[in-house]
């Protein structure tokens, strides 16, 4: 592929799948994968603004307006701040299931960003491009956060505060396996629950984990994220949302994994595990377990150290 430059009108993205909060980093740590993606097509158009041209793949009827679409509002940011004398036009295709817990709102967004920084006379860094992309997921969830945003924009595991994106190194060989159940949770609903104050007690156990799953990460100690791995603040008020989680979560810590929790906001599940086999070990336990409940499922495993958005066409 040849690469982006400013005579581009066109760019096509594609952006992967994330798990969001990672157990203890809630709406701050996220990570991708090599699984479902989403990817958007961005035509330059003669004047300012953002026209959504169609939406492909979504069994859900998703907004044309684009300050509405994660897609749209994210371009509409950019070129307001820009102060850019053309618009873009932008067609969506969607990969990734809706209200899953696998970043979907957040990959249109990224993917869309990602595109569009192509057609630029002056291209952004990842880091620029950031707080775009997140005013595009937060149409979506109600939030600014950039625990999916950031994972997508820089690839792996990434810590995501509200103006800075930190990769973080991941454990060698350590993989991911992500059930999701064919149910829906909508993000505004699943943050809902949580308006309730916290203990300080509840802060500092949440913190304490942050703080061992960080630490396992740069030292390189697989069996340290064991002690990381927990949420106890936002998974207990969750979990009554994801039909079959009790049994699941019980499921893949029998079955080997490191730790895992919901991904993102839910209803899909994710377990850490120390290699491959185990991850495929747990995926399965983690499947019968939902199937037990009379719930069928997808399920995926790869690398914690995932992939990044990326142009993957471009032209004139």
């Amino acid at each position: 592929m040849k690469a982006a430059t400013a005579m581009n009108t066109w760019a096509r993205a594609r952006a992967p799948c994330s798990v969001g909060n990672v157990a203890a980093g809630f709406d701050l740590l996220g990570h991708t994968f090599a699984g479902p993606a989403d990817e958007v097509l961005v035509r330059r158009m003669p004047t300012p603004g953002v026209r959504i041209g169609a939406i492909h793949g979504s069994t859900t009827e998703l907004p044309r307006d684009a300050t509405r679409n994660t897609a749209g509002a994210a371009l509409l940011t950019l070129g307001t701040a820009l102060g850019l004398d053309f618009g873009f036009e932008i067609e969506i295709f969607k990969g990734i299931a809706y209200a899953a817990g696998l970043g979907g709102s957040a990959a249109s967004s990224v993917a869309a960003v990602v595109a569009a920084n192509a057609l630029l006379p002056n291209p952004l860094t990842r880091e620029q491009l950031y707080p775009h992309a997140i005013s595009g997921e937060a149409v979506a969830s109600g939030a600014r956060h950039g625990d999916n945003v950031g994972a997508m924009l820089l690839g792996g595991l990434v810590l995501a505060s509200a103006e800075r994106l930190l990769r973080v190194p991941v454990p060698t060989g350590v993989h991911c396996a992500v059930v999701h159940p064919h149910c829906e949770l909508q993000t505004r609903a699943a943050r809902a629950v949580l308006a309730v104050p916290y203990a300080l007690h509840e802060f500092v156990a949440q913190s304490t984990y942050l703080a061992l799953l960080l630490a396992a990460c740069y030292r390189g100690e697989v069996q340290l994220l064991r002690e990381g791995l927990h949420d106890v603040l936002v998974e207990p008020r969750r979990a009554a949302l994801v039909p079959g989680f009790a049994s699941v979560r019980a499921a893949l810590l029998d079955a080997g994994a490191l730790g895992g929790s919901l991904s993102g906001a839910g209803p899909s599940v994710f377990a850490w595990c120390a290699d491959a086999a185990s991850a495929h070990t747990v995926l399965a336990a983690m499947r019968a377990a939902f199937a037990g409940h009379g719930i069928d499922s997808d399920g995926w495993v790869a690398p914690v150290d995932g992939p990044r958005a990326e142009v993957i066409a471009c032209g004139s």
